[in-house]
């Protein structure tokens, strides 16, 4: 399996802060934001990896992590993005690193606090904030506890289950991907990929415990999460 680390977006929601460097780049705690992402899947084995990122900082991640081995990285390759078009106009961008491989999807601005390694086709969690889930991918479930459909961003939520940053397809989301129509908002989205594999019966779920984070949802959330890793890691060294 292939890794796939998306780090690109303009970081509006993290302005004024994003002014100057791409938002993956932004400490958390004693690091990097971005370094969470590459832990996240070299600590799941996956050591193969391609960084997707855009903008005028750019080249920053180059002279961050290099060839990546340092990071435990075997192979790490970039790949640049013009515009900020949508993850999955972002995800496109790695149809020939992967080939017909299977990938891990990782948005770079997710904390985990647990190993995603156990949760190889999972990607929910729970989330009680409904003004939170408003900002999200929510999951809407038939009687069987089965998902029906994901919804963008719903102004009434259908459940307390939100998608993570986190997605693992096999070599058919190259397929869907050209079918993709731009949204609303002018971007090709990740949840009408998801909808996809729903519509033809092939998607499952599992629900990730622990704390989950998406530090670049807005500053609060941003703070947020530099609070919960600074507190686990202040727990750990007494």
């Amino acid at each position: 399996m292939k890794g796939v680390i998306l780090a690109g977006g303009t970081g509006s929601r993290l302005h004024p802060l994003t002014r100057i460097t791409n938002k993956h780049l932004l400490p958390i705690y004693d690091r990097p934001m971005i370094n969470y992402a590459i832990e996240s899947l070299v600590g799941a084995g996956v050591d193969e990896i391609m960084l997707v990122t855009g903008g005028t900082h750019a080249g920053e991640f180059l002279r961050l992590l290099g060839n990546g081995h340092e990071f435990g990285i075997e192979r790490l390759l970039y790949a640049y993005q013009d515009k900020a078009g949508g993850i999955a106009e972002a995800l496109g961008l790695a149809e020939k690193f992967v080939a017909q491989d299977r990938c891990v999807v990782l948005l770079a601005d997710n904390i985990f606090e647990r190993s995603i390694k156990p949760c190889v086709e999972a990607f929910l969690t729970k989330e009680s904030d409904p003004e939170h889930l408003r900002h999200l991918g929510v999951a809407q479930f038939d009687g069987n506890r089965k998902i029906e459909r994901i919804i963008e961003k719903p102004a009434d939520p259908p459940s307390q289950f939100a998608v993570t940053g986190v997605y693992f397809y096999d070599e058919t989301v190259w397929k869907v991907l050209p079918e993709l129509k731009p949204s609303g908002r002018g971007e090709l989205e990740i949840t009408d990929v998801n909808n996809w594999y729903l519509d033809q019966g092939l998607m499952e779920y599992d629900v990730l415990e622990g704390f989950w984070g998406d530090a670049g949802e807005s500053i609060q959330a941003y703070y947020s999460v530099n609070d919960f890793v600074r507190s686990r890691a202040a727990s750990q060294e007494q």
